[in-house]
């Protein structure tokens, strides 16, 4: 065991960690590995890494012992105070100027807290997302880092090497900003993830119920949809799923118990959403979504008392399918915009310079939500890169102008056959609201002002100036002197 050979050390050998470590391996870089549980460093080292350059430490001065200087230490490792804790155990043996990466799933407010503390201390912190799953993780995963900038051109050459690549070669992997930028970017991808699924689910759920397709028919559509603008890993896998039996030759998809799991990165992105005063609505309903089917037994119960409406024909079957594709890829566009104006309000607020079409392009591979669409994202951005919103680039504009009315009847179909579409429908409940010029806001602040004296302003004033009625001719002359939109 060499002293200050390796690259990069590495702690946390579950999946997602091994298979990172690999990729850094088949890459040219000499790898330290510890685990708080010892002997799984002995079996990885002995089974998976067997063959390869990677160094098994059995405990973190000795891990230490092993890094090149400046040394760099990547924490793969369940999010909260388990990344504390690492940090804690790692600062007595490091030297101002070593590297400390947090790669798991951590709320952006802790990735800015320990990238301020840590600078104070001469540790460069970097907050990164990683995301692919663990076949991304071994072949090529998109890498979200952000933290302290200094820290970048000492990762940059391992990260940008081991992260998938697009087309042209470039990889999917750059530096997003500072403090908390790289995992409050990946919190966005994993929320627009949660809303690409529940979409996906509910274009199933139609066509199943609605239609009656068998999941070898399912198999068939959404493999003519891979192959069309649609095309990406979520439908691939879709694919797949419907074409899955058992054992006894029934489809697997329809044994599985229909009750969804969380880890909460969906919840953030709705939570700093409200907190930002963004209507990131189609993320809130994928999120509620998934609570409604973990609502399993008291669903059973209402299934026996609450009746829908009488099934119904579909009508055309083939047209109908295609309005649920249509729906689809609307809502698609909608979650997406969403999703854009969160990370522009964050960086507004954070002062954080973000670059979307470069964040589009480090999810064009490897990640879950990689796809055709991104794309045409990036392309929107060097277009326009003071483009406010998505919906007003001329691509997805005419898009949604071709398409609205397929999906408007997918929804109607929907409704009338009793089949719950809650994405769907609030993505083109966003797409007419962002489109009227006149909301009924209007009644709803002389409400406020009514009940509350919260004041308004007027068409007829210029903004800023603020007006208050004496709605019952009781009330006094007090009034607020400001309201928050």
């Amino acid at each position: 065991m060499q002293k200050e050979s390796c690259d990069i050390g590495l702690i946390g050998l579950a999946v997602m960690g091994q298979n990172l470590v690999l990729n850094m391996n088949d890459h040219g870089y000499k790898v330290a590995v510890f685990n708080r549980t010892v002997s799984k460093v002995d079996d990885f080292i002995q089974n998976e890494a067997k063959g390869t350059k990677v160094e098994g430490a059995h405990s973190i001065p000795e891990l230490i012992q092993l890094l090149k200087r400046p040394r760099r230490v990547m924490l793969m490792v369940k999010a909260g105070s388990v990344v504390d804790d690492n940090i804690e155990q790692l600062l007595p043996h490091l030297e101002p100027g070593d590297i400390i990466i947090d790669g798991g799933n951590s709320l952006y407010t802790d990735s800015n807290r320990r990238t301020q503390e840590l600078a104070k201390k001469g540790i460069l912190f970097i907050g990164t997302g990683v995301s692919g799953g663990e076949e991304g993780a071994r072949n090529g995963p998109s890498i979200m880092p952000g933290g302290n900038p200094a820290a970048w051109p000492h990762v940059k050459e391992i990260f940008q090497a081991i992260a998938a690549k697009v087309d042209d070669g470039t990889p999917c992997c750059d530096w997003v900003g500072e403090d908390g930028a790289g995992h409050y970017v990946k919190m966005v991808h994993n929320g627009i993830e949660y809303g690409d699924m529940q979409l996906i689910c509910e274009a199933y759920h139609l066509m199943k119920d609605a239609l009656g397709l068998s999941a070898a028919e399912l198999h068939e559509v959404f493999g003519e949809w891979n192959k069309g603008e649609l095309d990406s890993y979520l439908i691939e896998i879709t694919t797949d799923i419907f074409a899955k039996l058992d054992e006894d030759g029934q489809p697997v998809v329809d044994k599985i118990l229909d009750t969804a799991g969380q880890k909460g990165t969906g919840k953030w992105t709705g939570i700093s959403s409200l907190e930002l005063g963004v209507p990131v609505t189609l993320i809130g309903e994928a999120v509620y979504a998934r609570c409604l089917s973990a609502m399993k037994d008291e669903r059973v119960v209402a299934s026996k008392v609450l009746s829908g409406p009488a099934k119904q024909a579909a009508g055309d079957r083939k047209a109908f399918i295609e309005d649920v594709r249509r729906a689809l890829y609307c809502s698609k566009i909608i979650s997406y915009a969403q999703g854009y104006m969160l990370l522009r309000e964050a960086a507004k607020e954070m002062k954080w310079n973000l670059n979307f079409g470069g964040i589009a392009l480090m999810w064009r591979g490897g990640c879950i939500i990689r796809s055709r669409f991104l794309g045409k994202i990036k392309e929107a951005f060097d277009k326009n890169p003071q483009l406010t919103n998505l919906l007003l680039d001329g691509f997805f504009a005419g898009t949604l102008l071709k398409y609205q009315d397929s999906w408007r009847s997918a929804i109607v179909k929907a409704i009338e056959a009793g089949v719950p579409t809650p994405a769907f429908t609030t993505a083109l409940s966003f797409f007419d609201g962002y489109r009227t010029e006149r909301l009924p806001a209007n009644l709803l602040q002389a409400q406020r002002d009514y009940f509350g004296a919260h004041t308004y302003e007027r068409l007829d004033k210029p903004r800023g100036q603020f007006f208050h009625t004496n709605w019952t001719g009781r009330g006094g002359r007090v009034a607020s002197g400001t309201y928050n939109v």
